[in-house]
């Protein structure tokens, strides 16, 4: 596929190249084969391939906690509260599908990224404050997925050791190690120039997420079978159990769980820029396709979630294929857990992609004339030859190290995952797409839809708080007791 998403069109081209790019540029890009109306190479995605981006990063690691999530909920509060947030999700993405052009969604001027559309649409503090929370979000979920895949590498390891010596050993194994082997890996990816050229990963990884949600789904069912009926209460873990300050922590943090499961708006415009050009627009597309998307993630966690909750009750682990609450057949949950690796290499991928061009674009522009940030050198590793650039090696392996490092420190997967999905819900999923929506649309201040929208903006804002607490008392609570770098138990 052609470079055409995020980070693109950085380094100088052949002569003919810049020639039919300043024809665009004037105006003359009418019958051009090879550019789009603003003489970046013709984008070729589709609503299937923005789809397939969107289940990667939404299908992740997520779904593994939703189970724990609607424990701590009970049968009526976690899949109505699950139902709530795709719901919520789908309205503001297709707000912020809108957003991608500014003016008329088939001629308007484009938004390259998310913080391109909030400084086309918004001012002043709003932009840094965007800025920072979507790349502070991104570091986060790096973190949050190199502990997730360390897990699931250290599950197969210990299934198989459960499976040797008996459910009563307790196999103790460091997790260390696998999140080295998934840094590695991450440096590796992470030197696919830009997004367009990821789609393999992302479809790859979106098939991945199939499989392991099914092996999920099977073994629940399974499970239920054997426990001649369904688990769990109406109202989730019982007073009793936990304390009800832990419950109501636990809650909260169930909130963020599933917030976190929901999370992509940070890179939707980025992905509605590797769609081909009109007709139809970018948004009619981008709406299809997160349609698709979040019907079909939806789908899978309620079967998920429910079915794990079903097969365990209160005591549904924090990870259902990982906390060993299924350790038969080991040969299925091995093949579960090496699917959810690749499927979190993928959206490693995908979610990074924006800081990274972020980070390089903004080098380019301070020093245009340093070769190490400019240069390319051709490798031949493939028939069409591969572009190796020293500032992008350097960077980009420099924060799959930083991030990986951090991983060591903190892992402690439900806790991130909420933590993670309760800071990120609000400013990015809903306020800052319905502020551009208003802006971009021209909403009347004080028009009812301009109230409806600030009212459902704010009872989200409510929700973050309240799930951003229950969180960090879990990391608090854990952190107690937690020795870095020490065996798992």
């Amino acid at each position: 596929m052609g470079e055409n998403g995020v980070g693109k069109n950085y380094y100088q081209g052949s002569a003919a190249a810049a020639m039919e790019v300043s024809s665009v540029e004037h105006g003359q890009a009418g019958g051009s084969k090879c550019y789009d109306d603003d003489g970046r190479l013709k984008r070729t995605g589709t609503m299937w391939t923005a789809s397939a981006h969107i289940i990667t990063a939404v299908i992740g690691s997520g779904v593994l906690s939703l189970a724990w999530a609607i424990g701590q909920l009970g049968w009526v509060a976690g899949p109505a509260v699950m139902l709530l947030f795709s719901l919520v999700t789908y309205y503001t993405s297709s707000l912020l599908s809108d957003c991608y052009r500014s003016g008329d969604e088939t001629t308007g001027k484009r938004n390259y990224t998310y913080m391109d559309a909030v400084n086309a649409n918004l001012s002043g503090i709003k932009v840094q404050l965007c800025g920072f929370l979507q790349y502070a979000n991104i570091v986060g979920v790096a973190i949050g997925y190199t502990i997730a895949a360390s897990i699931s590498m250290l599950a197969i390891k210990r299934a198989n050791c459960f499976h040797v010596k008996g459910h009563v050993n307790p196999c103790h194994i460091s997790s260390t190690p696998y999140m080295i082997i998934f840094g590695v890996a991450e440096i590796f990816f992470s030197q696919i120039p830009d997004f367009d050229q990821i789609s393999w990963l992302s479809i790859l990884a979106a098939i991945m997420s199939f499989t392991y949600s099914t092996i999920g789904l099977g073994l629940g069912i399974v499970q239920v079978v054997a426990n001649k009926g369904v688990k769990g209460s109406l109202t989730g873990i019982s007073i009793g159990v936990v304390t009800p300050m832990d419950k109501v922590w636990r809650s909260l943090q169930a909130f963020g769980d599933i917030a976190f499961a929901y999370s992509y708006s940070l890179i939707l415009i980025e992905i509605q820029d590797t769609i081909r050009a009109p007709p139809p627009s970018e948004a009619k597309v981008m709406r299809r396709a997160t349609v698709v998307s979040v019907a079909t993630t939806t789908l899978f966690y309620m079967l998920c979630g429910c079915m794990g909750y079903a097969a365990f009750g209160d005591n549904a682990p924090g990870n259902l294929l990982t906390g060993f609450g299924f350790y038969e057949p080991f040969w299925l949950l091995d093949i579960a857990n090496a699917a959810i690796v690749v499927h979190l290499v993928g959206a490693y991928q995908v979610y990074c992609q924006p800081l990274f061009a972020f980070v390089e674009k903004w080098a380019q522009q301070r020093w245009p004339k340093s070769g190490f940030i400019t240069r390319e050198i051709q490798v031949p590793l493939v028939s069409s030859g591969f572009k190796l650039n020293l500032f992008r090696l350097t960077w980009r392996s420099a924060f799959v190290v930083a991030t990986t490092v951090v991983s060591m420190l903190l892992p402690f997967f439900n806790d991130v995952v909420g933590f993670l999905g309760a800071i990120g819900f609000w400013p990015l999923t809903v306020y800052f797409p319905v502020e551009m929506y208003i802006v971009q649309k021209k909403i009347p201040k004080w028009s009812s839809q301009w109230v409806c929208l600030q009212l459902l903006s704010l009872a989200c804002l409510i929700i973050t708080i309240a799930a951003a607490a229950g969180s960090i008392a879990g990391i608090m609570s854990d952190l107690k007791v937690y020795k870095p770098f020490s065996t798992t138990d």
